[in-house]
């Protein structure tokens, strides 16, 4: 092999490694970015929803106890039964009370008897009174004249004032009996009344939900320290409601007359249009052993405003409450938003801080307190990684409303930008300046 020959053989190897230099810097340069999934910023419509359980129940639930205690002898409907206002639901045994009754009618007819008796004894004496006072005055004319004796003059005056005394008794007894009549026929209406409470009738349109009485069995009048008897629980579900638990940290959002979608776990695949109509103004207090571990929750109530077929009270339910709708503005996914601790000057602007390739992936330059300059303060900042010529840049964000799946970007972002969103434990770990790359695969 010639001189020449060799020199073009070594040129040609020379040339040969370089390029396959070359290329692996380039193939590892190009592998060298982190795998990452990202997404362009648009603008959207958002709505913030609250989410709470809870139970359906009617507006208007009637608890139906007994006013007089006894035997029910007839019990006409059973759980489920739908009824109608003035409907006969059941019978307490009347016997007790239609013989007082009975007796008060006798007493009443009795005092009024009476009555009429001194009325007539009234009459008579002021007959009597008036023929006293003709014998009186006769006998005053005879004295006058000296035709009459002293004793018979007196007699005649005894005679007008006894009969005056007489009459005013028996006024008074009249007065008296009247009073008697007024009060035995007081305490005969309400004998009546009594009497018609034993025969129960429904007072709305609706629904027995709950029977808690057989026929046989003895009604219980409640007191001041011991509960009655619950006969018959009646719901009226022409108007219902979903009664829902919201977090403490939610229930500021939550206003009168916010729209809601309503789920019913035993309705499935069915949503219902509502509104809030209640927010309770204390919390919901909890009992037995979960007192000192619960939640604070305060209770809501959702009026559904459109017609649900064979709901019954006490069906779980789901409200999604719309505390906020935004139209038309610049949103973020909720897995890209990230939190980092960064250094401000006295100012308010960002110290960027000298990047170490060396430092693990994850973990951020941040100055300790003792290296912090006159006037910088570290906090820590909500924003998003957007991707700057294949590298990773920390851009923080103020958000507003957060929606299902976007926050809302009121500064930070603008349409267009691409922020890196996954994977999850990626974004957690990623830092300032890191090169990174689209996930072809991932990304579709």
């Amino acid at each position: 092999m010639t001189r020449r020959n060799r020199n073009i053989l070594i040129a040609a190897a020379v040339v040969t490694v370089g390029g396959a230099v070359v290329a692996a810097n380039l193939w590892f340069r190009k592998d060298k970015g982190i795998a990452v999934t990202t997404e362009a910023i648009k603008t959207r419509d958002l709505d913030a929803v609250v989410s709470a359980s809870g139970k359906i129940q009617p507006k208007r639930l009637v608890q139906i106890s007994a006013d007089a205690p006894g035997r029910v002898v007839n019990l006409a409907v059973n759980e489920g039964d739908r009824i109608k206002k003035g409907q006969f639901l059941l019978q307490i045994d009347p016997k007790s009370l239609r013989t007082r009754v009975d007796s008060g009618t006798a007493s009443l007819e009795a005092a009024q008897a009476s009555l009429e008796q001194l009325k007539q004894s009234i009459e008579t004496g002021k007959v009597q009174l008036e023929q006293a006072r003709q014998n009186l005055a006769r006998q005053q004319g005879l004295w006058r004249q000296q035709l009459t004796t002293r004793e018979a003059l007196d007699r005649a005056e005894n005679d007008m004032k006894g009969a005056q005394s007489a009459l005013s008794e028996r006024e008074k007894q009249a007065n008296a009996q009247a009073s008697r009549i007024s009060q035995e026929r007081a305490t005969l209406e309400s004998s009546r009344y009594d009497l018609s409470k034993q025969r129960i009738e429904s007072p709305i349109d609706g629904i027995v939900t709950r029977r808690n009485i057989q026929e046989g069995e003895t009604a219980v009048v409640g007191t001041m320290n011991n509960a009655g008897t619950v006969l018959l629980t009646l719901a009226d579900m022409a108007v219902i409601q979903a009664e829902v638990e919201v977090d403490e940290t939610n229930i500021p959002h939550v206003a009168l007359g916010q729209i809601a979608k309503i789920t019913i776990d035993a309705l499935q695949d069915k949503n219902f249009k509502g509104h809030v109509s209640e927010i309770g103004n204390s919390p919901i207090l909890a009992t037995g052993a979960a007192a000192g571990t619960q939640a604070t929750n305060f209770k809501v109530v959702v009026i559904l405003d459109e017609v649900v077929p064979d709901v019954r009270p006490g069906f779980t339910c789901t409200a999604d409450i719309t505390t906020a709708t935004r139209k038309n503005v610049t949103s973020v996914p909720i897995p890209a938003v990230a939190v980092r601790e960064l250094i401000y000057d006295a100012n308010g602007q960002i110290v960027k801080q000298p990047r170490d390739e060396k430092r693990p992936r994850g973990v951020e330059p941040v100055a300790a307190a003792a290296e912090l300059k006159p006037g910088q303060t570290r906090k820590e900042t909500e924003g998003v990684f957007v991707n700057r010529d294949g590298k990773a840049e920390f851009v923080p964000i103020k958000m507003g409303i957060a929606g299902d799946k976007y926050f809302e970007v009121l500064s930070g972002l603008k349409p267009g930008d691409t922020v890196v969103t996954g994977p999850y434990n990626l974004v957690r770990g990623l830092k300032d300046g890191d090169p990174i790359k689209v996930d072809a695969k991932a990304q579709k």
